[in-house]
C-alpha cells in the first residue's frame, strides 16, 4: 500500500501518472517484441511442438526487455539532450517533465530486473542458451542508449534492433518450446527484424534534424533521409519477399497495406511520419496474423 500513497518517492501520485506511464512505455512499438515470439511459438506448433505456458512467458519477458528499453531511452536521451521542446515525435515523458527522471530511471531497472528473472524461469526449460539471449537482450537494450558508447548514437541501433527483434526473438522462441535450434527459424526470424528495422528508420527520418544537433549519428543523420528512406523501403519489401519465398506466395498480400505507408515515408517530412511509424507497427501484425493462418493451414 505504500506505493500508492500521494507522493511516494518512486511511483508519485499512481492515478495522476498512469496516463503518463502509458505513453512513456510506447504501446504503438511493443508488436515489434510480441510478434516474433508468436512466430517462434507457430513455427514449433508446426512441427508439434508447443505449450501456451511458454508462449505466455516468453512474450512477458520480451514485453519487459522492450518496455525496459523503451523508458532507458526516454532517460538517455533526454539526459544527453537529444530530447528537446523542439521535438516533434510523440511525447518524452522524461523531457516533458510528466514523470521524474529518477522514477523514469527506477522504472528501466526495475523492468530489465523482472525480465532476468523471467529469463531464470524459462532457463529450467531451455538451460543456459535462454539465460545467455536473456542477459544479451537486456544488456543491448541498456547500450541502445545508455553507457559511455550508444548504439544508437552511432548509428548501430538498426542493426540491433534488427538482429535482437528478429533472429534472435524467433529462434530463441522456437528453442523454448523445441529445445533445439533451427536454421529455419533464424532466416524466417529476418522478417520481423526487417520490420523493426523499418519502424526505426521512420523514427530516425523524423528525428533528423533533432538528432544531427544532439550529436546522435543515426543512419539518417550519418547517410542523409534519401538513404534512410530507401532503407525503409528495403526493409518491408525485403522482410514481404521472404514471407513469400520460405512461406507462401500469399504473403504478397502484405505489400496491399503496405504501399501507401511506403507512399509517405518516401514523400513526407515532419509530424505525419509518427502515422506512418504506427502503421508499419500494425504491418508487422497484419504480417504475423497472416503467417499464423498460412502455416497453421498449410
Amino acid at each position: 500500500m505504500l506505493l500508492l500513497k500521494k507522493g511516494n518517492p518512486i511511483l508519485g501520485n499512481l492515478k495522476d501518472n498512469l496516463n503518463s506511464w502509458f505513453l512513456a512505455v510506447r504501446p504503438k512499438t511493443l508488436a515489434a517484441s510480441i510478434c516474433p515470439v508468436v512466430i517462434g511459438s507457430v513455427l514449433a506448433y508446426k512441427e508439434g511442438y508447443f505449450a501456451w505456458i511458454w508462449l505466455a512467458l516468453s512474450v512477458s519477458a520480451a514485453l519487459l526487455v522492450q518496455i525496459g528499453t523503451n523508458l532507458a531511452n526516454d532517460y538517455y536521451d533526454f539526459k544527453k539532450g537529444a530530447d528537446t521542446a523542439a521535438r516533434i515525435g510523440p511525447i518524452r515523458v522524461t523531457q516533458s517533465g510528466l514523470i521524474a527522471p529518477h522514477r523514469v530511471k527506477f522504472a528501466f531497472i526495475l523492468c530489465f530486473v523482472l525480465a532476468f528473472l523471467m529469463a531464470l524461469y524459462l532457463a529450467y526449460r531451455g538451460g543456459w542458451p535462454i539465460i545467455v539471449i536473456g542477459v544479451l537482450s537486456i544488456l543491448f537494450g541498456y547500450l541502445y542508449t545508455g553507457g559511455p558508447y550508444p548504439l544508437a548514437y552511432s548509428g548501430l541501433g538498426d542493426i540491433t534492433a534488427f538482429v535482437f527483434f528478429g533472429p534472435v526473438a524467433v529462434a530463441g522462441t522456437y528453442y523454448v518450446h523445441v529445445l533445439s535450434w533451427s536454421f529455419e527459424s533464424v532466416l524466417i526470424g529476418m522478417a520481423p527484424g526487417l520490420f523493426s528495422m523499418g519502424i526505426l528508420a521512420v523514427n530516425n527520418l523524423r528525428d533528423v534534424i533533432g538528432d544531427a544537433i544532439a550529436n546522435k549519428r543515426t543512419l539518417a543523420v550519418r547517410f542523409g533521409v534519401k538513404f534512410v528512406r530507401l532503407e525503409y523501403v528495403f526493409s518491408i519489401a525485403a522482410a514481404v519477399f521472404l514471407g513469400m519465398s520460405r512461406v507462401s506466395v500469399w504473403m504478397g498480400a502484405v505489400f496491399i497495406p503496405a504501399l501507401p505507408i511506403i507512399k509517405v515515408v518516401l514523400n513526407c517530412d515532419g509530424e505525419i511520419l509518427n502515422k506512418a511509424l504506427a502503421d508499419t507497427g500494425r504491418l508487422l501484425v497484419i504480417y504475423t496474423i497472416l503467417f499464423t493462418a498460412i502455416t497453421c493451414l498449410m
